[in-house]
């Protein structure tokens, strides 16, 4: 597939916001976090001092508590609730590459399933009516209507 020069220059800009947003950022916002929820609020109460005598401690504890816990988050968001449902539904409805490859596949089941009919029948050495074959005709002509006005 060709893409132009503007499309290009979107697909560079969208690698740069993936980059930044799922590595970059996510890593920041991680040390950031800690950071500042040691210096600013550890450091400060002797009980939390005590449980966490140095930021190193403190990390340590936070990533063996803390990565079960956001693994388990995660896959309870894939798995087990409605959320990445949602998203997958937004997803499948607003992109117009997942709609054309769900039209495709309807009308390729729908024509499979008449081609598979007439190969039983055919398997069975029963006549095939000239209604089957109208039906034959009738979705190759759809699929070469379809073929013609189709677009991205």
């Amino acid at each position: 597939m060709k893409t132009g020069k503007v499309s290009k220059i979107f697909r560079y800009w969208f690698y740069f916001r993936i980059g930044w947003s799922q590595y970059f950022a996510f890593i920041f916002a991680a040390v950031n976090t800690l950071t500042v929820t040691y210096f600013l609020a550890i450091e400060n109460y002797p009980i939390l001092q005590s449980i966490f005598p140095t930021f190193i401690h403190y990390i340590v504890i936070v990533v063996l508590v803390g990565f079960p816990i956001l693994l388990g988050i995660g896959y309870a968001h894939f798995k087990r609730t409605e959320g990445f449902k949602a998203e997958a539904d937004v997803s499948m409805e607003s992109n117009p590459h997942m709609k054309r490859i769900l039209d495709n596949s309807e009308k390729m089941l729908e024509l499979h399933f008449q081609l598979t009919g007439l190969l039983l029948k055919i398997g069975k050495s029963e006549k095939i009516t000239n209604e089957e074959l109208e039906k034959i005709d009738q979705i190759q002509n759809q699929l070469k209507e379809y073929m013609k006005k189709r677009t991205m």
